[in-house]
């Protein structure tokens, strides 16, 4: 049994058969803009703005990206960015920065997943 491509991209957190849903069963769309998701730049601005401990920037960017990986169905990806900007929300800028490890590994299995189904290798 050849697994699909659902059981292929779930390992790096993408849950393909909700995004589906989301997307009207639209694979072409999905796969377009998904793969758009490689050139994003919201981790590398809330990592700036989190070393730079500017946290109305950090809330700004962590909420997009939570706001990106849920529209996505990066689930994992999604679920660690809440952490932040909600911290970051609630004024826990502590909380906000140890959370940060697990939305950079999130995000790095993400873009693992995407660079392998973009170059076939899924």
């Amino acid at each position: 049994m050849t697994a699909t491509l659902a059981d292929k991209l779930a390992p790096y957190g993408i849950d393909y058969v909700d995004a589906m849903d989301r997307f009207g069963d639209n694979t072409e769309l999905y796969e377009r803009l998904a793969l758009k998701y490689l050139d994003d730049a919201h981790l590398v601005a809330l990592q700036a703005a989190m070393e730079a401990k500017d946290y109305s920037e950090g809330y700004s960017q962590a909420h997009a990206l939570k706001g990106v990986a849920g529209n996505l169905s990066f689930k994992d990806l999604f679920q660690c960015a809440a952490l932040v900007s909600d911290a970051l929300y609630a004024g826990e800028y502590e909380a906000a920065a140890e959370h940060m490890p697990e939305v950079e590994r999130t995000h790095n299995l993400v873009i693992q997943g995407l660079e392998a189904w973009k170059d076939g290798r899924l």
